[in-house]
């Protein structure tokens, strides 16, 4: 398995998003950031339901 045919990706990838510019970068950090703060909250308020068995 070659590892310039990554490399060459990565570098092809690179270079487009600096044409690109950070947007779509930055939506994906937003969204995974949101996300990931709604289910943290979701996962630590779920302990708080009270059974009323």
């Amino acid at each position: 398995m070659e590892h310039t045919a990554a490399a060459a990706w990565l570098t092809e990838a690179a270079d487009a998003a600096q044409q690109q510019g950070a947007g779509n970068l930055l939506r994906v950090v937003l969204v995974v950031m949101v996300l990931g703060c709604v289910l943290t909250a979701w996962f630590l308020l779920r302990g708080y339901k009270r059974k009323d068995d």
